[in-house]
């Protein structure tokens, strides 16, 4: 029978309660006002005219930096896809189309074009180098995991979380290289999801399975945990097993090179030309790859971020913590082993910085920009921590980083002083203030293991209620989306982003796919309006509301 809408209404059933109970949404946990900010900033930013990159503009020019395009719009689409798969499952429509659009900037040359000139090599990242070697523009065919391994990432979470093939069909994920005035002509190189991991296989299997490069003669640990969490994805998609086969490979590897250095944090990176390692200098990298890492072994992930990070957090007052720059991390971390002293107190963090300020030996190294260490570690508190560390940094965000409303959305802006004249951590790069901090609020306690252990399947997205026609071009945020089984219901939370308005409103027509069979109470704000009917399986139920700048509840329970 074909699907159409069903309009057909009848009086209320006398199994429908005039009113829900009071207490009803209680067990449905809601969006903060900031979390929907996160959303639609990301929606502002993937939304921007092509070309237009706002807020988001780098540190550096040439996109190399660790701020880039590229890392901001990964970030932003883990942020989405785990607030979909974890919060508000049933608005599947809004993330397809957030995620979708952040896909497509991805793919733009702003954002990859920079591997021309990098794949060149060069002698900060190969210094037995003798000339440089022979480019090419292709950004995923050899190396550069640092944009493939989040691009296989990103389309293959769409993948799973939407069950739509689109990016395996043929020339789905196509680079278009044409510079006006240089080259022969303009190139076009075109993959599909699946192409896409064969390729980035092909460079695991090249670098003897310790992971794809990132720049040239350069592995990371931490870029090669993207590709990683895809390959479990695309597997349970595809029926295959390649991510148990590259992790055997993987892990055994490293046991046999070492991950670790001396001071227990993972490497900064690996060069294989020169067999050696690049030793960490404060908790980023280790931070950034443990987030991800914890999705296919949280025991490393876990047990060694809280040894690792000792000497990096100080809880500066009582619901608020700050972070530590290498060099004092490191001195804190003598003083509470020689000294034994409270490594997470602010009088350690004020005599190490003491220390650190008349030893000169001890002064930080400097890279070309700040690194977003404050952001990484966010990320990973969000996954392994605890509610009450990831507060006491969300706490400080909120104090000293100065957040930033436009068009509803949150976020931070850049600012390069280091600290304030109190000491407070005050750097802010364009990585940490428009996705790592919406990431952190947005994901759960072990949401990327979860993932791991329990993606969607296609039969689970095909037969989950859901709710679609909508997206953040609405002008309304979306607090709650999901199915409530035990109650048979569809539970909703909308407001205007405007609530500065009083009349200022929106009417949004929701379709409502997979509900069973029966008659439904619709109930705006506890009170029920009126009832309709799912007639058959596969039928579409619609429900017209309006919308104004205070929380609006819409339920759907059937009788």
């Amino acid at each position: 029978m074909p699907t159409v809408p069903s309009f057909r209404k009848m009086n209320h059933n006398p199994d429908l309660l005039k009113n829900l109970p009071a207490d009803f949404l209680a067990g449905h946990d809601k969006l903060s006002r900031e979390q929907a900010g996160h959303l639609r900033h990301f929606h502002n930013l993937a939304t921007q005219r092509d070309g237009e990159w706002g807020v988001m503009g780098s540190q550096d020019p040439g996109q190399e930096w660790l701020d880039a395009y590229r890392y901001q719009l990964a970030t932003m689409a883990y942020a989405a896809g785990a607030a979909h798969f974890h919060r508000l499952p049933a608005l599947r429509s809004i993330y397809q189309s957030l995620i979708s659009g952040l896909i497509h900037k991805m793919l733009r040359r702003e954002v990859w074009g920079y591997w021309f000139l990098t794949s060149h090599s060069g002698k900060f990242v190969d210094p037995d180098i003798k000339k440089l070697r022979q480019p090419w523009a292709d950004p995923v065919l050899k190396e550069n995991i640092m944009y493939s391994g989040h691009l296989l990432l990103m389309v293959s979470l769409y993948t799973m979380l939407f069950n739509d093939d689109k990016y395996n069909q043929e020339g789905a994920l196509t680079f278009n290289w044409s510079p006006i005035f240089w080259g022969m002509g303009s190139e076009k190189f075109s993959y599909t999801r699946e192409s896409l991991q064969k390729a980035i296989l092909a460079e695991m299997e090249r670098e003897k399975w310790l992971g794809v490069c990132c720049e040239p003669n350069c592995i990371f640990i931490v870029c090669n945990q993207f590709p990683i969490i895809a390959m479990r994805y695309n597997d349970v998609r595809d029926g295959t097993n390649v991510a148990t086969e590259v992790l055997s490979k993987y892990t055994a590897a490293w046991e046999a090179k070492g991950m670790a250095d001396p001071n227990g944090l993972f490497i900064s990176w690996y060069s294989p030309k020169q067999d050696t390692k690049r030793p960490a200098l404060d908790l980023g990298f280790t931070a950034w790859a443990t987030a991800f890492m914890n999705a296919w072994n949280p025991i490393l992930a876990n047990e060694t971020f809280q040894a690792q990070s000792i000497g990096f957090l100080t809880r500066v007052d009582h619901d608020r913590i700050s972070i530590n720059r290498g060099p004092v991390a490191f001195a804190i971390r003598e003083l509470a082993d020689k000294k034994g002293v409270d490594p997470y107190s602010l009088s350690t963090m004020q005599k190490a910085r003491f220390i650190v300020a008349n030893n000169p030996t001890t002064a930080e190294h400097r890279e070309p920009f700040p690194r977003p260490m404050f952001g990484y570690i966010l990320m990973a508190m969000s996954e392994m921590g605890d509610e009450s560390k990831l507060a006491g940094l969300l706490n400080h965000v909120d104090r000293f980083f100065q957040p930033t409303w436009r068009n509803g959305g949150l976020y931070y802006p850049v600012n390069a002083e280091q600290h304030d004249k109190d000491g407070n951590w005050t750097e802010v790069e364009p990585f940490t203030g428009n996705g790592a901090v919406g990431y952190a609020r947005l994901t759960v306690l072990d949401g990327q293991r979860k993932m791991w252990e329990e993606p969607w399947s296609a039969e689970q997205v095909s037969r989950a209620p859901h709710i679609s026609g909508i997206d953040l071009g609405s002008g309304v945020d979306f607090l709650r989306g999901c199915w409530d089984e035990s109650h048979q219901a569809m539970v909703v939370t909308m407001r205007t982003w405007d609530q500065s308005e009083k009349f200022y409103h929106h009417s949004v027509r929701l379709e409502n796919h997979n509900l069973p069979v029966g008659a439904y109470g619709i109930y705006r704000n506890g009170v029920l309006t009126e009832t309709k009917f799912v007639d058959w399986p596969g039928d579409t139920l619609e429900v017209y509301v309006r919308v104004e700048g205070v929380d609006f509840d819409l339920v759907l329970l059937k009788a």
